[in-house]
């Protein structure tokens, strides 16, 4: 599974400035997906996040895993077309800030699925240093 940024906005609603997905390298439709972000010092959140040192939001890093996580859900043939909420944050750990250069691998995998609610476990990586691991909730709507 790869798709590119023209690809991963007909998948999912988000759009600039808050799309925090580059691209999806891999995963397995409906299982896993991974995506890279490059961050870069033009990014909006850095005007105010903060001025004189850069470091990009938790809540942020967070969000872009919560965007693989999406597209790996969307694409079942069930949920194409809809939109992935979030239905809750689990066990948010932060181990690395992320600065303007670094290329932040993000990770989602689906856990378990019940209904319109997907589960996933996620891991954000800055080469083979962790910088964020989160359990994740989905509810998929219309």
């Amino acid at each position: 599974m790869e798709y590119n940024i023209n690809e991963i906005e007909k998948i999912i609603p988000h759009r600039y400035p808050f799309l925090l997905v580059d691209k999806i390298i891999d995963g397995k439709e409906g299982e896993w997906a991974k995506g890279i972000k490059c961050v870069t010092a033009n990014e909006p959140f850095f005007q105010g996040h903060f001025p004189g040192y850069k470091v990009m939001p938790g809540v942020l890093i967070i969000e872009a895993l919560a965007q693989v996580g999406a597209v790996a859900l969307l694409t079942i043939d069930e949920f194409k077309g809809k939109i992935a909420l979030f239905g809750g944050i689990k066990k948010a750990k932060f181990k690395r800030q992320i600065i303007p250069g670094d290329v932040l691998e993000l990770e989602c995998r689906l856990t378990k699925r019940r209904g319109n609610v997907g589960f996933g476990e996620a891991i954000a990586k800055v080469g083979d240093q962790v910088a964020v691991t989160a359990e994740l909730t989905f509810f998929i709507s219309d």
